[in-house]
Order: C-alpha cells, then sequence, then structure tokens
C-alpha cells in the first residue's frame, strides 16, 4: 500500500470521527497519471449526488504520455465506489449531525487506487490553536527527553 497523496490539512481542520474506504472511478490516462503522483487533494471534499458520492475539486494533470486529450477537465469529479449500506449510514450523519466529508489520501491497494476519506466535523480556531500548542509542547519534551539520555 503506497501513498500516492495525502490531505495535509484535512486532520488540521476537521476533527477526524470515522474513516472510509472508496474506489475512485478512472479512465485509463488518469490512472497513470494519479500511480505516478500527479494528484492534488487540497480543497478536495466529498460530495452526494442521487445518493452516490463523488470527489470534488481534486486536481489530476493530465498523463503526458495519453497525448492530447481533447476537452479534458483535469477538476472533474470523480465517482466513488461505497457500498449502499455505507452511504446510508454517511447520509444519516451527514445530514442530521451538520457533519462533513474530507478527503484524507489516495493510495494504491493491490494495483487499484483507493481513497480514504472520512467524516469529520469542522474545528474552530481556538482548537486548531490548541493543536498547535500541543505539537509544540510535545516537540519540547522530546527534546528535554533526548538531552537526558
Amino acid at each position: 500500500m503506497t501513498k500516492l497523496a495525502v490531505n495535509k490539512k484535512a486532520k488540521f481542520d476537521y476533527k477526524i470521527l470515522e474513516t472510509f474506504e472508496a474506489g475512485l472511478v478512472l479512465k485509463g490516462h488518469e490512472v497513470k497519471s494519479v500511480k505516478a503522483g500527479h494528484i492534488s487533494l487540497k480543497g478536495a471534499f466529498v460530495t452526494f449526488k442521487k445518493n452516490e458520492l463523488y470527489l470534488t475539486n481534486s486536481s489530476i494533470t493530465l498523463y503526458k504520455q495519453a497525448g492530447d486529450i481533447k476537452n479534458y477537465d483535469p477538476t472533474s469529479p470523480k465517482k466513488l465506489l461505497v457500498k449502499k449500506s455505507e452511504i446510508k449510514k454517511m447520509i444519516g450523519k451527514f445530514k442530521t449531525e451538520g457533519l462533513t466529508l474530507v478527503p484524507i489520501s489516495v493510495y494504491n491497494k493491490k494495483g487499484l487506487v483507493k481513497l480514504e476519506f472520512a467524516l469529520a466535523k469542522g474545528k474552530k480556531q481556538f482548537d486548531k490553536r490548541r493543536t498547535i500548542q500541543d505539537r509544540e509542547d510535545k516537540i519540547k519534551i522530546e527534546r528535554v527527553y533526548k538531552d537526558r539520555r
């Protein structure tokens, strides 16, 4: 399992409640491009359309060896392959609790391109400051222990 792209801001901006795995429906040249690492999850999110999930606002650049593909949109929505039971569970939480679906990473699993996304709740500004402070405190503690050895 090799990670192809990671959304670094997801864990900083959101409190992750539950994670899910989904397959991505891609064209052949898009698969080659993603496996080469030419995908960006910055600003991406997961949306519902007719009881189906789509990865929206992610960018997959055109694969160089694919030739000239007319009308290729690198930010077009990509369909996610998820079980219906999981979709129903997500829709219930999504609508009642006001949660968001955020992509976390794209990775390669047994030759297939998978997306890890999470049901998350947005953090307030003071929560983000607290996260930064905790991280800095942890670094200081590790330095003290390292110096004592």
